[in-house]
Parts: structure tokens; sequence; C-alpha cells
């Protein structure tokens, strides 16, 4: 399948998503958040459901969608498990244990590039409906 087929936005992608992947994506995009993919990992060997990737601009930015992750979840009963990478805000990893939001700025999503590590799951663009 293309790569433009593969596309969906935040409405068509939450029929096949979780719920709380869907309300976190619409956290990040809120935020203004970059490049925001989802790994769907259910048909692989991993240990969570989903990671949900975006990048923020700057390191303030970066923090600004954490926190509206985390407060856009936490209103819908749902609280990490752990965080990491919080006071340095270059990669924000919130676990959630089904799935896992990774904030990153630009360069440190290029460095680590998850996507390309995880490249057996099927990526989903997410885009503002």
């Amino acid at each position: 399948m293309a790569k433009t087929e593969r596309k969906r936005s935040v409405a068509t992608g939450s029929k096949r998503l979780p719920t709380e992947v869907s309300k976190a994506v619409a956290a990040a995009l809120d935020k203004k958040a970059t490049d925001v993919v989802v790994l769907d990992l259910r048909n692989t060997p991993a240990f969570t459901d989903c990671f949900v990737l975006c990048s923020g601009q700057s390191q303030r930015q970066v923090k600004a969608i954490a926190d509206g992750v985390e407060e856009a979840l936490r209103a819908a009963g749902a609280r990490p498990n752990h965080v990491e990478g919080y006071d340095r805000a270059e990669w924000v990893l919130l676990d959630f244990f089904s799935f896992i939001v990774h904030v990153f700025t630009p360069q440190m999503r290029t460095f680590y590039s998850l996507e390309r590590l995880w490249g057996d799951a099927e990526r989903i663009e997410m885009t503002e409906p």
C-alpha cells in the first residue's frame, strides 16, 4: 500500500485505534505537534500495543505537548505509569502500559529513528481532521 493511501485523520484513525491513543493524538495535535505518527504494534511481538510519536520544535513545546497529552488522558481517567526525560525535554516518554507516547525534538527523533527500529509495525500518519 502506498504511503499516501495509509494516511488517516484522527477521526478516521480513531475507529481502529484504542480511545486513549486517539485522545493522546488529539492532545498532541492541539499543542501543534508535528509529524504525528502511530505505530500499531498489536501484530508484532512488542511489549505494548502502540507507540505515539510526535515532535515539538523546541524543548518548551516538547514539554507543552507532553503536558497536554497527560492532562487530556488524566481527564479521561488514565495516568502514565512512568514518565522519562521531562527535565531535559529532548525526548519525553509517557508510558500508559498499553501504549507509549514519545515526544521528541526533531534532532532526537532523527537520531533514535524509532520508526526505522519498529519497521514491522503498521505506520499510521495522523493529521487533523
